[in-house]
C-alpha cells in the first residue's frame, strides 16, 4: 500500500469525522488537498466563484445539519476571502473546520508573493487557528481543530503549507476517537433550588428564548403554561418557538413587533432562555433577571443578572418542570396576549389597504405570498437588510421550516451562498433564498454555481434599486439618503443568460403565478419582483438620539407594516381569554 501524504492523511480524518462536503477554491498551494479529495470517495469538492461564498455555504450545511463541515482556500488571497463568511459561521455556532493554504514553509517571514499570516489572521472568528508545519503535528493537531469546531460549536482554522501537505504523512500516525457530538449539561442543584424560588415568589414572569431553545419546545411550552408565562423571542428564536405556541407575545429588537417588549417590562421575573440577545437597550433594567444557557461565557454579558444558570436549555427545564409551583393566576399572561393582538391588529391595516393593486409592489405582500406558497419544510436563506423584517415579520415557522441568515454577524450578500450549502444537503428539499437587489449583486458571479451544481435554489429577489435598511437608518437619524441606490439591469433576463428560469414580475396580479411556476421548475430559478422602495415609514416618537447603531432604546413598535399570519395566530390565543 503507498504511504499516504499529509494531504491525503487530512483528508481521511475529515471523511471520519463526518465531512461530506469541503467548498472551496482551488490554487497552487492547494492543490495536494484538493487532489486527495479528488481521489477520496467519502467527500466532495465543491467549486464556487469566490471564497467568502464557500465559508457563508459551510456555515449553511453545519446549521441545517448540525455536523461538521468544510470549507478552504488557497494562499494569501484565497484563504483570506473566507474571512467574512467563517465570522459568520462562528457567531453562528455553526461547526465549520476551513484549511487556509499557505504559501512554502521555507519562505514564511520572508515577505514572498501573497504571504499573510493565516494563524493570525482568523483568531478573532475561531475556537482554534494553528499551523502545521512539520508532518509530525499530523493528526493530532487536525484532531484537536475538529474537537474544538464540535465541541465548542463554532469555527477552526488549520493552516498548511503547500510543499508541507506534500510531504509524507507519519509512518506510525497516532489517531484517536473523534468526538462527532456534544453532551447534555445540567445545572447545579444550587442553581436549580435558587431559580425555582424566584419562579414561586414571583407572580408575573416572562420568558424571552434564542436560538438556544431549537429542540426544546416542548419543554417551554410545558414550562410556560405551569407558570402562566408571555413567551417572546429574538430573531434566531423564531423558528424554534414561535410555532404552536399559545403563549405568543412576538419578537422584540430593531425588527419587533407585538407585545414582547411589554411583558419583558413589566414582569417580575424575566427568564432569559438560549439567548444572546445583543441589544440591551431593549432589556430592562428594573425587574429580576434570570439567565439560562449551555454557553458560560454569554450569560450576563448584555444584562445585568439576579442569577446565572449554566446549562442546556432542554435539561434544565425538564429539572424545574417538577419543581415549580404551577401558578394559577393568568391575569398577567392573558393581558399580554390582549396587547399583543392588539398591537397586531394595530399594524396590519397598512399592509392591508389595497395592497394587491399597489404599484411597485409592496415588499410585505411579497414575503406574504411567498409564505403561502412556499412548501411546509421550506429552507429559507434571508439576506441582511430588509429581507430580515420580511422574514420575521412574514414567514411562518411550523417546527418543519428552517429560516437561517446572518442574524448574529449582519452580511450582506448570504442568501444566496447559504441556500447552496442548505441545498446540497437534501437536493430534493425546496430551498428558497430571499435576496436583496444589493445582496444579490454583491456576489452575483456564484449565481454560476447554482447552474454548475444543478441545484435546484428558488431565488426570489426583492429588488428595491436601493440598500433599504442604510436608507432607513439614514432616515431614523435625521440624515439624507446617499450613495443607497443601485443601477440594476433586468435580472430575469440575467438569469435566462445564464440559462437560469427566471421571470420579472413588476405588478402584484403576476406575483403568484411566477412562483407558482419558478417552484414547479425542476432546477434553479429567480423570479425578479419590482419592489416599492419607499415601502417602509417610521413611527413618528422614534428621534435620532433613540438610535445606536441598530438598538432603539424607546421604541415598541419599531417599523410599522403588515406581521402577515401573526395576528391570526394571535387571534386563535386569546380565544379563551375572559373579556373585560
Amino acid at each position: 500500500m503507498a504511504k499516504q501524504n499529509v494531504a491525503e492523511q487530512f483528508v481521511d480524518i475529515l471523511a471520519r469525522a463526518g465531512v461530506r462536503r469541503m467548498y472551496g477554491v482551488v490554487g497552487d498551494s492547494l492543490n495536494p488537498v484538493v487532489d486527495a479529495v479528488r481521489r477520496n470517495a467519502a467527500i466532495d469538492w465543491v467549486h464556487v466563484r469566490h471564497e467568502e461564498v464557500a465559508a457563508f455555504a459551510a456555515g449553511a450545511e453545519a446549521q441545517i445539519t448540525g455536523k461538521l463541515t468544510a470549507c478552504a482556500g488557497s494562499c494569501g488571497p484565497g484563504n483570506l476571502h473566507l474571512i467574512n463568511g467563517l465570522y459568520d459561521a462562528h457567531r453562528s455556532m455553526a461547526p465549520v473546520l476551513a484549511l487556509a493554504s499557505h504559501i512554502p514553509s521555507s519562505e514564511i517571514g520572508l515577505s514572498y508573493f501573497q504571504a499573510t499570516h493565516p494563524e493570525r489572521l482568523f483568531e478573532e472568528c475561531s475556537h482554534y487557528s494553528e499551523m502545521i508545519s512539520n508532518p509530525q503535528q499530523m493528526p493530532r493537531l487536525l484532531q484537536t481543530a475538529i474537537q474544538h469546531a464540535i465541541g465548542q460549536r463554532g469555527v477552526s482554522v488549520v493552516t498548511l503549507p503547500g510543499d508541507v501537505a506534500d510531504l509524507p504523512a507519519p509512518d506510525q500516525s497516532f489517531e484517536s476517537a473523534l468526538v462527532t457530538s456534544r453532551p447534555t449539561i445540567r445545572p447545579g442543584d444550587a442553581e436549580i433550588d435558587r431559580l425555582v424560588e424566584m419562579i414561586d415568589q414571583a407572580d408575573k414572569v416572562t420568558l424571552f428564548c434564542g436560538a438556544g431553545t431549537a429542540g426544546a419546545h416542548a419543554e417551554v411550552m410545558e414550562f410556560a403554561g405551569r407558570i402562566k408565562s408571555p413567551v417572546g423571542h429574538a430573531l434566531r428564536g423564531k423558528e424554534w418557538i414561535q410555532y404552536d405556541n399559545p403563549f405568543d407575545v412576538g419578537m422584540s429588537g430593531l425588527l419587533g413587533y407585538g407585545a414582547a417588549y411589554e411583558a419583558t417590562h413589566e414582569c417580575e421575573l424575566l427568564i432569559l432562555v438560549g439567548t444572546d440577545f445583543p441589544y440591551n437597550a431593549f432589556l430592562p433594567d428594573d425587574v429580576k433577571i434570570a439567565q439560562i444557557d449551555v454557553r458560560p461565557e454569554v450569560i450576563g454579558r448584555r444584562s445585568r443578572l439576579d442569577l446565572a444558570v449554566w446549562g442546556d436549555v432542554r435539561e434544565t427545564l425538564r429539572c424545574l418542570i417538577p419543581r415549580v409551583r404551577e401558578k394559577t393566576d393568568r391575569r398577567f399572561l392573558d393581558k399580554m396576549l390582549k396587547k399583543h393582538a392588539d398591537a397586531l391588529e394595530g399594524v396590519v391595516k397598512a399592509y392591508t389597504r389595497k395592497v394587491d393593486k399597489h404599484v411597485p409592489i409592496h415588499p410585505e405582500y411579497v414575503a406574504s405570498v411567498l409564505d403561502e406558497l412556499a412548501d411546509d419544510d421550506a429552507i429559507f436563506t434571508v439576506d441582511t437588510g430588509m429581507n430580515n423584517v420580511w422574514a420575521a415579520r412574514y414567514i411562518s415557522p411550523n417546527g418543519r421550516r428552517r429560516i437561517i441568515g446572518s442574524f448574529s454577524h449582519g452580511s450582506m450578500a448570504n442568501a444566496m451562498p447559504m441556500a447552496i450549502g442548505a441545498q446540497l444537503v437534501d437536493r430534493d428539499r425546496q430551498v428558497v433564498a430571499m435576496a436583496g437587489d444589493g445582496g444579490f449583486t454583491m456576489l452575483m458571479g456564484d449565481f454560476l454555481t447554482l447552474v454548475q451544481q444543478d441545484l435546484p435554489v428558488k431565488l426570489v429577489l426583492f429588488n428595491n434599486s436601493a440598500l433599504g435598511m442604510v436608507e432607513l437608518e439614514m432616515l431614523v437619524a435625521g440624515l439624507p439618503s446617499y450613495g443607497t441606490t443601485d443601477v440594476n439591469p433586468d435580472f430575469a433576463e440575467v438569469a435566462r443568460a445564464c440559462g437560469v428560469f427566471g421571470v420579472r414580475v413588476e405588478k402584484p396580479k403576476q406575483l403568484a403565478g411566477a412562483l407558482k411556476d419558478a417552484f414547479r421548475h425542476k432546477g434553479p430559478a429567480l423570479v425578479d419582483v419590482v419592489t416599492d422602495p419607499n415601502a417602509l415609514s417610521i413611527p413618528p416618537k422614534i428621534k435620532a438620539d433613540m438610535v445606536t447603531g441598530f438598538a432603539l432604546s424607546a421604541s415598541k413598535i419599531v417599523l410599522d407594516g403588515g406581521v402577515g399570519r401573526m395576528l391570526q395566530m394571535a387571534r386563535s390565543n386569546i380565544r379563551n381569554v375572559p373579556r373585560p
